[in-house]
């Protein structure tokens, strides 16, 4: 693979985006896991001004630990990237306790993952209309699977 020609293809496409859009720039949410660190590399090289949004929902520890420092990293390397953290724990539990529980444990499990990419989502929104950016979605394996959401 001609990764380089990858890499500039797509942050021209991102770019590109954002202009037609008549967009400043990117939200995007950072979980510690590879694919929102792909996508939060990919949107820095725009050089367009970057948010990275951690949104901590009884996260373990590592996955925290990895997003903060694959944020610090672009921080540090990129001046137009900035980063701000809202723990969604309260809300989520608040939202599970106001929410009709499901009667079987894999379908409550289902709807409980589904509940947290839906609130990780309206804050990125949130972000992005206050800013005036795009969110820039971060695929998920399991969305591949027919889950039913896309964050």
């Amino acid at each position: 693979m001609k990764t380089s020609q990858v890499i500039q293809h797509i942050t021209r496409w991102l770019d590109g985006y954002a202009k037609d859009a008549g967009s400043r720039g990117f939200v995007v949410g950072v979980s510690g896991g590879i694919d929102s660190a792909v996508t939060s590399s990919l949107t820095a090289l725009t050089k367009r001004p970057v948010l990275l949004v951690e949104m901590p929902i009884h996260q373990p520890e590592d996955q925290v630990t990895r997003a903060r420092a694959h944020i610090e990293t672009l921080e540090r390397e990129h001046e137009h990237v900035s980063s701000a953290t809202v723990e969604l724990t309260t809300v989520f539990d608040a939202l599970v306790d106001a929410w009709p529980r499901a009667k079987e444990p894999d379908r409550h499990h289902l709807l409980l993952a589904n509940g947290r990419a839906r609130l990780r989502m309206t804050t990125l929104y949130h972000f992005a209309a206050l800013h005036g950016d795009l969110v820039v979605g971060t695929g998920n394996r399991v969305e591949d699977f027919g889950v039913g959401f896309f964050t």
